[in-house]
């Protein structure tokens, strides 16, 4: 992936966010990556509202989303991004335990770019992450970047 690029991660479980980041980091991903706790958080920064950080004029953006969360769950996180005509852009991988084929269907007509079941088993977690992060560091892996301003 370009260097540059932000990855967000929008986790209400802390464990699984420090899992994720531990293991992308160990398949070579440099990039930065932020940390939101619920939908909310990761909406004000793209949004630019609220009192946390804010995304910056282009910048480019991939975004690691799971669905069940508090204040702001992920279906409605993606439809809002998806619904922008700038933050459409902005890649979105699924990360969680559902596996239901309804879940997915909608997740991907919604607009995800990828959906990934959390493995139970702990090694078989920190493989899948790690298989992503081989592919996130792909020197050809390229984001569009983020205009502000424009919907």
């Amino acid at each position: 992936m370009q260097t540059g690029a932000v990855i967000l991660i929008a986790e209400d479980d802390k464990g699984h966010f420090l899992l994720v980041k531990k293991n992308l980091w160990r398949s070579c991903v440099e990039n930065d990556i932020l940390y939101f706790r619920d939908g909310q958080e990761v909406l004000d920064f793209l949004f630019d509202s609220g009192n946390g950080p804010k995304q910056q004029r282009g910048g480019c953006y991939l975004l690691i989303l799971d669905i069940r969360m508090p204040k702001v769950d992920g279906h409605e996180v993606l439809c809002r991004i998806k619904e922008n005509r700038q933050l459409r852009k902005i890649p979105v991988i699924i990360l969680t335990t559902t596996d239901q084929a309804s879940e997915i269907n909608q997740c991907y007509q919604l607009g995800c770019s990828f959906y990934m079941v959390k493995p139970v088993d702990y090694q078989n977690f920190m493989e899948a992450v790690e298989n992503l992060g081989k592919f996130l560091s792909l020197k050809a892996v390229k984001l569009p970047t983020i205009n502000k301003g424009d919907n």
